[in-house]
């Protein structure tokens, strides 16, 4: 008995000698079990953390941010002076002229968590926004907006403003900068793929990309292939929360001087935040909200491509199929851009008139159809056919079958089902012409209520359109399929077939979702627990997963320009008889290095970072070699 109470008494004299002796210390306050003295030590830990030199405060920050994650409607934390808090950190890292602040115990961390627990905390209450604007936190989040640090500090930043500037009550307050923040966030949302991919992701030596990123990236899990996959989904959240609080300006019909910039809509076009962020509308979610305004519907409907884009997403069996039947709606039911649209618009939604709902949406074709009849004393011969085409098929027939008996409509079915084994049986013998017409025969004389007939007609007359390389021909024939399928967008082969006219036209993005629909399609319908995706599906995905690549445009961009530069700056050496110091095995990755690092020190980044862009063994090495050489 007495040896117990000794070892009892042992062990609270090691738990006294290793308790924390740190004044302030936030964990320590957190474990206090007094509510009132623990609200009031977190909100002195609050006070001074800032203002204290300690290589724990990461840690705080790093807590911090995990609890406004899992906790965000928590009122504990901005009532007792958070956003405080976090202002003073941010200023403490951008404000520090020599980054000798930053350089120190993983400091750099500390402005990134900041400005995520700000957004975290307003992401969902409004109160929570009020006070983190009394609080003083927009300057800040501007400064970081502007490229203070780098882009992972701008992804936080910008989806802090983005919460802000959604709630009528501190809207007010971001608008104050709006022509800053508007510019701002254009700019970014344009850049910002080619900027992470030359400062990060085109970056082969892990050695050479900034440590802190790659830490925040994968929390230290994973190597190269998971930094880059997180790298790619940040910099389409980046975008898509650039894209998002200009939706906020938009939906209040300011800036919009500056928002329907020509270049800019050319470029929204083809934002789309890539298969790394399907939650986002991206950049059609934006030219919807423009398309809601008199101003906005002129700006898109003087943008060629941005009707082009429109066009292809209405056709496509993209989530957002439904974004790109609305704006063209929209377009076409304003007398002052009707005609500026319909010439390219009619021969796309032609296509959709048949289709009965989409989504929570019913009766589109119905919508589809009086939007284009309006159109209908247009003088254009292309647009009167097409008219004349819709006119016949959406109010002749069915006025014609209304009267028809059950009898004639089952003789009309079994007439049907006859010439369509007759085109089969040509397409078998390679009359491939011949089976048209068979097919479109067949079309003319099936009821419009034997949907699922007609799907298989104008499915099977798709393939024949691919078998003789009519692309077009074939995506009208496989769009109206999929139209009469039930659900829309689910019957396999049309899908398969439209990818492979997509394929044809270059219509990469199209032709990939598509051919996803198929693959899923396949997979749902498999009977065995281990479904084999078709060989030729998957090569498809891969060829057009790499050029619907978010990074894609970005490294051509940079393979073209630094091919340029590099030869260049050869011609000019030779020229001035210098000798040439690229003439070694890597001679352009040298030359690659010697770009970033002068990037890097105009952005003024190069002095926080925790490792140098090239490491000195790795520049001794290179002198040496090339002195031997010299």
């Amino acid at each position: 008995m007495d040896s117990l109470k000794k070892k009892e008494k042992k062990n609270l004299l090691t738990t006294k000698e290793q308790a924390c002796t740190r004044q302030f210390c936030f964990f320590c306050t957190m474990k206090e079990p007094n509510s009132f003295k623990r609200r009031a030590g977190i909100s002195a830990c609050f006070k001074e953390l800032p203002h204290r030199e300690d290589q724990g405060n990461v840690l705080v920050l790093s807590s911090l941010w995990n609890v406004a994650m899992a906790h965000p409607e928590d009122p504990e934390f901005p009532s007792l002076g958070i956003f405080e808090c976090m202002v003073r950190f941010i200023h403490k890292g951008i404000n520090n002229k020599s980054n000798t602040w930053l350089q120190r115990d993983q400091n750099i961390y500390i402005p990134y968590y900041a400005a995520h627990v700000i957004g975290s905390y307003t992401m969902n209450k409004a109160e929570f926004a009020e006070k983190a604007v009394a609080s003083g936190v927009i300057p800040p989040l501007l400064e970081l907006l502007r490229g203070k640090m780098s882009w992972v500090e701008q992804r936080v930043a910008v989806r802090a403003l983005g919460h802000l500037a959604s709630y009528e009550s501190t809207f007010v307050a971001v608008a104050e900068y709006e022509e800053e923040v508007v510019r701002l966030a254009m700019k970014l949302a344009s850049t910002c793929l080619d900027a992470v991919y030359v400062s990060f992701v085109g970056v082969k030596d892990e050695r050479k990309r900034q440590k802190y990123h790659c830490d925040l990236l994968t929390r230290g899990v994973g190597g190269f292939e998971m930094e880059n996959r997180k790298a790619e989904e940040w910099a389409s959240q980046l975008q898509c929360w650039c894209l998002y609080i200009l939706n906020c300006f938009a939906c209040k019909e300011r800036s919009l001087n500056l928002i329907c910039n020509g270049d800019f809509l050319k470029q929204l076009c083809g934002m789309w935040g890539g298969l790394a962020n399907q939650s986002s509308p991206a950049g059609v979610g934006l030219v919807r909200i423009l398309c809601y305004g008199k101003y906005g519907r002129k700006k898109i409907a003087e943008s060629k491509e941005a009707i082009e884009s429109l066009c292809n997403l209405s056709r496509s069996s993209d989530d957002w199929q439904y974004m790109g039947i609305d704006c063209l709606l929209l377009l076409l039911k304003d007398p002052n851009t009707r005609y500026k649209v319909i010439n390219m618009a009619a021969s796309f939604l032609i296509d959709l008139v048949e289709l009965k709902s989409l989504g929570d949406r019913s009766n589109v074709g119905e919508a589809i159809t009086k939007a284009l009849l309006l159109n209908k004393l247009n003088k254009n011969r292309r647009i009167e056919k097409y008219l004349e085409e819709v006119w016949n098929l959406k109010v002749e027939r069915r006025r014609k079958e209304r009267v028809l008996s059950q009898e004639k409509n089952e003789e009309s079915r079994v007439l049907v089902d006859l010439i369509k084994q007759e085109a089969n049986h040509m397409v078998c013998m390679g009359e491939i012409e011949g089976a048209i017409i068979k097919y479109s025969e067949a079309l003319e004389m099936c009821p419009l209520g034997l949907r699922k007939d007609r799907m298989v007609l104008y499915s099977n007359r798709a393939q024949c359109q691919l078998l003789i390389g009519k692309a077009d021909a074939a995506i009208r024939d496989s769009t109206r399929a999929l139209c009469l399928s039930s659900p829309v967008n689910s019957h396999s082969r049309s899908l398969w077939r439209r990818s492979q006219a997509y394929d044809m036209k270059g219509l990469a993005k199209e032709s990939m979702m598509d051919c996803l629909m198929f693959i899923n399609g396949c997979i749902k319908s498999g009977s065995r627990k281990r479904v084999k995706v078709p060989y030729y599906a998957a090569r498809m995905i891969n060829k057009q997963m790499d050029a619907t690549w978010l990074f894609a445009t970005a490294r051509s961009k940079m393979a073209t320009s630094d091919d340029q530069d590099f030869q260049a700056m050869k011609e000019v050496q030779v020229s001035e008889g210098r000798v040439n110091l690229y003439e070694s095995g890597n001679d352009k990755q040298d030359y690659h290095d010697e770009m970033r690092r002068i990037m890097m020190e105009k952005k003024g980044l190069s002095t926080i970072l925790e490792e140098p862009l090239i490491q000195p063994e790795e520049e001794s090495r290179r002198k040496m070699e090339r002195t031997k050489k010299m």
